[in-house]
């Protein structure tokens, strides 16, 4: 590190966790933000404002005046801007060191394969299961671990899913694929503002612990909470040994 990178990470330094060599660890990390919305953006700011030193940034959707009551990437002038493109622009004022790579397109299967092969940490962001599956198969057959979060109404919901561990559970293990879940819309349900700034910090401190290689993650629970009364609620989950995806996966390299 350069003395004006030892200066911005200062505060990072000071801390016995994370000193010098784990700071180094976020700049050569590569971090996999898949969606800029509301908890693509928490997430992002604080990815890059700790040093993370690649972002790639994926989202397929332009800013509209309704994101801005949470979406705090963007701003009123980007109204109509693809969302990765706003949202490198305000990366790129908070740290310019940080290397942004904006892609405007969904999130598909090929494309995922090829970006999370690449990546260190993959931080869920989207708002479907459809795509949360498709990354998770991604992750497990790439051995890089998933930072999930959602958040509808005043409900919110974070958990770690680890591949490189063979003991721990992934998304598909709590939400099987071949089993109907409701899909709730901030568009018809509405989202308490502040609460996607709440989940996607807590996302971004997971990844960040995950590629510092400090603390202890989230895998294995599933953390929850009520914005009403704000209370947190942690449940254990546990790895299925017939999940479709990673206990196959796992029988695939045995």
């Amino acid at each position: 590190m350069n003395d004006q990178q030892l200066l911005r990470y200062s505060r990072h330094i000071l801390l016995d966790e994370i000193g010098i060599e784990g700071q180094e660890k976020l700049l050569a990390a590569h971090a996999l933000v898949i969606g800029a919305g509301g908890l693509g953006s928490p997430v992002a700011l604080y990815l890059a404002s700790a040093g993370i030193g690649r972002i790639t940034l994926v989202d397929h959707d332009t800013v509209d005046l309704t994101n801005l009551q949470r979406q705090i990437l963007h701003t009123t002038e980007r109204v109509g801007q693809a969302k990765a493109e706003s949202g490198k622009q305000t990366l790129a004022a908070i740290n310019p060191e940080v290397d942004v790579v904006a892609l405007c397109e969904r999130a598909d299967e090929a494309t995922l394969a090829a970006l999370v092969a690449s990546a260190t940490v993959v931080l869920d962001c989207t708002d479907n299961f459809a795509t949360r599956h498709a990354i998770n198969r991604a992750c497990v057959a790439a051995a890089v671990p998933l930072v999930s979060g959602a958040a509808i109404r005043m409900d919110g919901q974070v958990a770690v899913f680890d591949p490189r561990n063979g003991q721990t559970a992934c998304y598909a293990c709590l939400f099987p694929p071949d089993q109907q879940f409701e899909e709730v819309q901030c568009s018809t349900m509405g989202v308490f503002a502040p609460l996607v700034g709440i989940i996607g910090t807590v996302q971004a401190a997971e990844a960040l612990k995950l590629v510092a290689g400090i603390g202890e993650s989230l895998a294995n629970r599933l953390l929850l909470l009520d914005a009403r009364s704000m209370e947190w609620t942690s449940i254990r989950t546990a790895r299925s040994p017939d999940c479709p995806v990673c206990a196959a996966a796992r029988a695939g390299s045995a």
